[in-house]
């Protein structure tokens, strides 16, 4: 979580256009999304991917295009954060929806929930679906500490740069770069 992402950077933008509460709401987004992974890891979906290998290729590459679209509408929005105003209007229901649709298509957050989740959790204790359930939670807590923390973070520096329009407009442009890189890149791999 703390190595910066697609998901991090959603945050960071969200919260540097909309302020605090928009940060906080894109990472509640964030939170339901690996809630969702979570829940998929143990109803077994890491079977279904291993069964047929294609249906991850799809996902990753869905999820890169989500990526490039995100990059792409924020270089194209550069500077828009620049109002003369504290924050700039955003809709809460549109920045947690974001939030959410970014998460569930990060292939990343996929391979860790379906990879890595499952094998803290030990069959011979019981309770497989109680043990998920904990660690789902402590993973969404930790996603408020750090991605909540970027975006409330964010939102401060984003009324601060309001006044600064030319360095907000490249670090639009940086950040929507840096986003398509991602996508490219995730498009790229094997």
């Amino acid at each position: 979580m703390i190595a910066p992402g697609p998901d991090m950077l959603f945050v960071l933008g969200c919260g540097m256009r909309g302020g605090a509460r928009a940060g906080l709401l894109a990472t509640a987004g964030l939170a339901t999304g690996e809630a969702v992974h979570v829940l998929l890891a143990a109803g077994g979906l890491t079977a279904l991917f291993t069964a047929v290998p294609q249906a991850f290729v799809v996902l990753r590459i869905v999820g890169a295009g989500y990526l490039a679209y995100l990059g792409i509408r924020m270089i194209r929005q550069r500077g828009d954060l620049v109002s003369g105003t504290d924050t700039v209007e955003v809709s809460g229901r549109r920045v947690y929806l974001s939030g959410l649709l970014t998460n569930l298509s990060n292939p990343k957050m996929i391979a860790f929930s379906m990879a890595f989740l499952p094998q803290f959790v030990d069959p011979a204790l019981g309770g497989v679906w109680v043990q998920f359930a904990v660690l789902g939670l402590i993973f969404i807590v930790l996603e408020f500490m750090v991605d909540g923390t970027v975006g409330v973070f964010a939102g401060r520096i984003g009324t601060w740069l309001r006044h600064r329009r030319a360095l907000s407009r490249r670090i639009d442009t940086a950040t929507g770069g840096i986003l398509i890189i991602l996508g490219l890149r995730l498009a790229a791999e094997r």
